[in-house]
C-alpha cells in the first residue's frame, strides 16, 4: 500500500499514468532539468516511462516517490522521493523537483521536511543523503536549511549535454534529526 502524506499545504500522494502530463509539463522544462542530471524530456511517452519507473522501484523497494499537490488543487507541481533506497543498510538518497511556477513558496522545504520525518520513522532509514549540482544554490541553501551536512565534493559525478559537473554530497542522520540538532522550525519552513 503507497503511503499518502500530508503537510499544512500539501498533499504527497503516489503518482499514477494520469500524472504524466503535468510531469512531462515539469522535466521538459530546461530551468527544472538544468541541475538534474537529465536531458530535458522532448515526448510525451517519457514521462509515462518515468511514472513506470516509480512504479517499479516501489514494488522492489528500490525507491518511493511521491507526487506533490497543493491541498484543494488537481495536479502536481513536483515530485519528492527516495532514491537509491537500501533498506537493508537502512539508507537513501533523497531528490525532488518542482516546476518553476512554484519555486520560492518553501512547497520544496515543506514536503522534504515531511518526507526526511516519514524516512526516518517509518522507513527506519539511519542516514539520508542528497547529491548536488554545485551550481544549485536553491537546492543547496534548502539541504543546508533542512540540517543536511556537506560532506564533500564528488568530481566529475553527472554528465548532462555533453559535460560533465562536479556535485556536493549531503547527508542528514537520524540521530542528529532526533536531537533536534539543525532542525527547521515553521518560520524558516515556508521562506
Amino acid at each position: 500500500m503507497f503511503p499518502k502524506l500530508e503537510t499544512e499545504r500539501l498533499i504527497l500522494r503516489e503518482i499514477n499514468e494520469e500524472d504524466a502530463e503535468a510531469i512531462y509539463g515539469f522535466f521538459s522544462h530546461p530551468e527544472v532539468t538544468r541541475n538534474y542530471g537529465q536531458e530535458p524530456f522532448t515526448a510525451g511517452g517519457q514521462a509515462s516511462q518515468l511514472v513506470d519507473v516509480f512504479a517499479r522501484n516501489f514494488r522492489e523497494k528500490r525507491g518511493i516517490r511521491w507526487g506533490i499537490e497543493i491541498k484543494g488543487e488537481r495536479g502536481l507541481i513536483g515530485t519528492i522521493g527516495f532514491n537509491a533506497w537500501v533498506p537493508k543498510h537502512k539508507r537513501a538518497e533523497i531528490g525532488y523537483e518542482l516546476h518553476p511556477l512554484f519555486w520560492r513558496n518553501g512547497y520544496a522545504a515543506e514536503a522534504l521536511n515531511r518526507v526526511v520525518s516519514y524516512g526516518f520513522e517509518e522507513l527506519l532509514l539511519k542516514r539520508i543523503g542528497a547529491v548536488v549540482f554545485i551550481e544549485n544554490n536553491a537546492s543547496n541553501q534548502l539541504l543546508m536549511k533542512m540540517g543536511f551536512e556537506k560532506e564533500g565534493i564528488l568530481k566529475n559525478y553527472m554528465h548532462q549535454n555533453g559535460e560533465s559537473f562536479d556535485t556536493y554530497i549531503y547527508s542528514l542522520l537520524k540521530e542528529k534529526r532526533l536531537s533536534g540538532e539543525n532542525l527547521p522550525n515553521k518560520s524558516n519552513m515556508n521562506s
